[in-house]
């Protein structure tokens, strides 16, 4: 009984929801693991009492916890004639007060607020969040498109999509097809390959969320790049012949997108790039930014300075770097100086181009223009967990429970951020990412945002099984997103797919973010699980047929993904019987459309433009078009469970007979038009 009150304390729960009305214990163990991870001692009886009360006695000493939203509910319990001061966020002079039960009308913002009560027993000094009610809403009803940025391939592209292929994208679809938004995959910066390390492909498992990956930048694009001196241009030269000779594998020969690759020609034309002065309005601009990054930029550059010293895994490099304050890293780093410069310059140089993006798409008339995407978390070996040690539970990992759709549950590999830490720093890290995200963003997109409420947290060496599930404030959380997202004036699209615990889809609609419904999932659970009719729809989302961890809708009505499941030997069934379940699912929706007067009997591409047209008669606020369904596309770019079997995150768009289509053959192509056209009719 103790260490589950313990657990409460801590906002760890001791059971959880494998399926509506069933309750399964977390083992004691499960709760220990967690409680560790907090740095509780809980070996003993004793020990566990012993924190119990340690942790009532520190909370008992303070007015208000350490982060506090206004209008909360612990502000009815400071005593009248509380000593008030507040400093606020913009520096201004403080203003004090008595507490007489309610605070002062405040400027919105994160402010220090420190409380002492009359008795002078109890005092604090807190992070103060004032955010509006709600987050900016859509201005109407709109349409876009959902890509994945590295699949995307020009003929000027080095072998990957770029941040020259996302403006040109942007520019031609909200000119030519009306697209309001463009949603692409986290561009988050990725861990390094090197020493014969290939790099995690997978966009949701970066080494840092707070900056940019260059690998995504545009070489010619670079200012600097006109101005190199005649030697080093016609290495620049060579490397993109190279560049060419790489994109021409992947377009013409069906190769796999090699990043590794393209990195590898990118970085060493950066290196030529970066040996040409910046002119005075230039340097300016740099030298703002990195003021601007700060810590944060450095500790950034730091770690992959010391990484190409010494490998990824700053867990592996000598014991005196592995602390980010330490004064061996102090050392190293000013050894490293340079090289320091140049991954500070590459973030600056991708931010650049992430806003040339941004601004070409609402040179071109999109509502919302560009929708990022926040992902989960960080890679366990990265920037972040070195730069910000202290925030992370250490040795363990977040995922998912056992559930109906899957028994042994999930591990993601991604540290949780403790929430304990978190409120002390008012949730510093947390507001500087989402600040980062919306600067060139129309929207913003959270994956898996009930993580804002809770994460399944799970041990190091054990299996999803043995995980719990710990609390986070999302009073906190949510307030933060909020008011960043109503300074950029951004949207926000919370991806709640999945299991969803009770309130939560009602708490985000009342924050005013926008939740996402897939249309394969939008069914009368509650009546013989249907097909929903579109009237029936909620509003307030975003709407696709599928998503880059689902089948193409080219391979869901053909039953190629099926097939492909049971190639990769990931079939629970007799393949027969999967593919007939997997027909019946899509007649049915396709009856529906026919229902509603939508062509729904004729080709594939036929098909798909039924499925679309349908999405168009739903209420949702925005509908997203997965830009490889315009042209037929198979292959799904990523299949959940797999690693060496699939190559996840590698493939580029491609027809239906598996021939890559490049930005140009996209922009002419009749059948992508025809599509976005149908969609069209139906606005």
């Amino acid at each position: 009984m103790s260490l589950a009150r313990l657990a409460v304390l801590y906002g760890i729960d001791s059971s959880y929801e494998p399926a509506p009305g069933v309750q399964q214990p977390v083992s004691p163990a499960a709760l220990r693991a967690a409680l560790a991870a907090f740095g509780v001692d809980t070996s003993t009886e004793a020990a566990v009492e012993g924190a119990v009360l340690e942790i009532r006695e520190r909370r008992s000493r303070r007015a208000l916890p350490h982060t506090v939203v206004a209008g909360s509910l612990v502000f009815d319990a400071l005593p009248t004639g509380t000593r008030m001061v507040l400093a606020p966020e913009s520096g201004g002079d403080s203003t004090e007060w008595s507490w007489s039960g309610e605070l002062p009308e405040l400027p919105y913002g994160v402010h220090t607020l420190y409380a002492e009560t009359p008795d002078g027993r109890k005092a604090s000094a807190s992070h103060l969040i004032v955010a509006p009610g709600r987050a900016p809403a859509p201005p109407g009803r709109h349409h876009g498109l959902l890509v994945q940025l590295y699949s995307l391939l020009s003929r000027r592209s080095w072998g990957m999509g770029d941040l020259g292929d996302l403006a040109e994208l942007a520019a031609w679809s909200g000119r030519d097809l009306g697209a309001d938004f463009l949603q692409v995959n986290p561009l988050h910066a990725a861990v390094p390959g090197v020493r014969g390390e290939p790099t995690d492909p997978s966009p949701y498992r970066p080494s840092s969320r707070r900056f940019p990956d260059p690998v995504h930048l545009r070489i010619e694009d670079i200012p600097e790049y006109a101005y190199l001196a005649p030697e080093d241009r016609a290495r620049a030269d060579a490397l993109a012949e190279q560049a060419s000779e790489l994109r021409e594998s992947v377009l013409s020969k069906g190769a796999l997108i090699d990043r590794d690759a393209v990195w590898g020609l990118k970085s060493r034309a950066l290196e030529l790039i970066h040996a040409v002065p910046l002119g005075p309005g230039r340097r300016a601009a740099y030298c703002a930014f990195l003021a601007e990054g700060g810590e944060d930029l450095e500790r950034h550059a730091t770690w992959y300075a010391l990484a190409e010293r010494h490998g990824p895994d700053w867990r592996r490099w000598p014991e005196e770097l592995r602390d980010p304050s330490s004064a061996a890293t102090a050392r190293a780093a000013h050894e490293l100086m340079d090289r320091i410069d140049f991954h500070s310059r590459l973030i600056w140089l991708t931010d650049s181009q992430l806003g040339a993006a941004a601004g070409a798409a609402r040179d071109a008339g999109m509502a919302l223009g560009l929708i990022h995407d926040l992902a989960v978390g960080v890679h366990p070996d990265g920037a972040d967990t070195w730069a910000h040690g202290d925030l992370y539970a250490a040795g363990t990992s977040v995922g998912a429970p056992p559930d109906a759709f899957n028994s042994r549950g999930q591990d993601w590999g991604l540290p949780p951020w403790r929430p304990d830490r978190l409120a002390e720093c008012g949730y510093a890290p947390f507001r500087a990412l989402l600040r980062g995200l919306f600067a060139h963003a129309g929207a913003l997109r959270i994956d898996h945002i009930m993580g804002l409420f809770r994460l399944w947290w799970i041990p190091e060496g054990h299996p999803p099984t043995d995980g719990a599930y710990v609390r986070y404030d999302s009073e906190a959380l949510l307030a933060l997103l909020v008011l960043e997202a109503h300074r950029a004036g951004a949207v926000v699209i919370g991806e709640d797919l999945g299991t969803v615990e009770r309130g939560v889809r009602e708490e985000l609609a009342r924050r005013g973010i926008l939740g996402t419904s897939v249309l394969w999932f939008e069914r009368d659970w509650e009546h013989g699980s249907r097909p929903l009719p579109p009237d029936r729809w909620r509003a307030d989302c975003l709407a696709t047929v599928t998503t880059h961890d689902l089948p193409s809708t080219a391979a869901k009505l053909t039953g190629e993904h099926v097939r492909l499941r049971h190639r990769l030997g990931l079939l629970s069934g007799a393949l027969a019987t999967e593919l007939a379940a997997e027909s019946a699912d899509v007649r049915e929706w396709l009856a529906l459309a026919g229902e509603l007067g939508l062509p729904a009997e004729g080709p594939e591409e036929t098909e798909i433009q039924a499925l679309y047209r349908l999405l168009r008669r739903t209420p949702a606020r925005l509908t997203g078009i997965w830009l490889p369904d315009a042209v037929g596309d198979l292959r799904p770019q990523n299949v959940p469970g797999t690693w060496a079997e699939y190559p996840n995150w590698r493939i580029p768009v491609t027809r239906a007979d598996g021939r890559v289509v490049t930005l140009e053959e996209l922009a002419a192509s009749p059948r992508l038009h025809a599509f976005m056209a149908a969609v069209r009719e139906e606005s």
